[in-house]
């Protein structure tokens, strides 16, 4: 399947008109209100969780590139002058790169042959920012109900090899394993195991060298089931480097031609533990955006409840 080109494979899974020309929403349209309020009456153990890394300068950027970590900086310290009546205050600022901790990609930043999600041109993106596909399109949409399917532990596992590829065959292994269906509108989640080379080792240079991920064949499996959103707890969602030698294809098939936001560095162990602990593997997913005007990437701490 991988031998198909993902030009060949977006055209046929393409979602271009499916929900209006002017579209800037994509695959989140499947998540309805309906299916919204099924995910909030799943929740049964009122146990909560963070999928977000700390932002900050200790995060997993190189400072190589065009990204770096969080520069946090106080800007009033406690020396300053109280005010009358004895009131003071501290205040601080951050400098951040918005894709480079745990984020979401927005449906204007990855195209191909000049082409964004719905025909829309690349040039509609300058130096201000994207006009038409901004990330502040997906803020509030990105709740409802999240799947886990984690891989590893599905295979008797810690954590899958560096350019390991899943399949369409694992993603289902790895249902029936959890005993849940990935069904239209789910925000699925897919834990490889390989955020850990970062989060316990501390290997940047691994962890960005290559990933687990995502083979380019699913994206045909991830359609079938109308499946709303993708994260995962790697840098890419996808397999790097991918067996074509294409960069991102699979990021080509979803973000351009299915319309499907994806979230990267997902902190999924913990998740995963939880999941296995409580025998379930769905769960009320909140993902809040934030509303950067003409963003194509959003910092997010996405909020799980069991």
């Amino acid at each position: 399947m991988d031998d198909v080109s993902y030009r060949d494979l977006g055209r046929e899974l393409s979602n271009w008109g499916r929900w209006g020309t002017d579209d800037e929403l994509g695959t989140l349209n499947l998540v309805t209100p309906e299916r919204r309020i099924a995910a909030a009456r799943s929740i049964r153990h009122g146990i909560t969780l963070d999928l977000s890394l700390p932002l900050d300068e200790n995060g997993p950027q190189r400072a190589v590139g065009a990204r770096g970590n969080p520069v946090h900086v106080m800007t009033r310290l406690p020396g300053a002058p109280a005010f009358p009546g004895g009131f003071q205050y501290v205040d601080d600022a951050m400098f951040l790169h918005l894709q480079a901790a745990t984020q979401v990609d927005a449906l204007a930043h990855v195209a191909y042959d000049g082409m964004l999600y719905n025909g829309v041109t690349l040039d509609s993106i300058t130096a201000a920012g994207a006009s038409r596909l901004g990330v502040q399109n997906l803020a509030g949409h990105i709740t409802g109900r999240g799947v886990l399917l984690d891989i590893p532990r599905s295979q008797r596992r810690t954590a899958l090899d560096p350019h390991e590829p899943i399949t369409s065959e694992d993603l289902e292994r790895a249902e029936a394993y959890a005993g849940v269906t990935v069904g239209p509108g789910d925000l699925l989640l897919i834990r490889t195991g390989w955020l850990a080379t970062f989060t316990d080792r501390r290997d940047r240079e691994t962890f960005f060298s290559s990933e687990p991920g995502l083979a380019l064949e699913t994206a045909r499996w991830l359609h079938e089931r109308d499946i709303a959103f993708v994260g995962a707890d790697t840098w890419g969602v996808e397999v790097a480097p991918s067996r074509s030698g294409d960069t991102m294809p699979l990021h080509c098939v979803l973000i351009r031609d299915l319309g499907m936001p994806l979230g990267e560095m997902f902190v999924l162990d913990e998740l995963g533990t939880m999941a296995h602990r409580l025998g379930r593997a769905e769960f009320h997913l909140s993902c809040a955006t934030l509303q950067v005007t003409g963003g194509v990437g959003t910092p997010v701490s996405p909020i799980v409840t069991f």
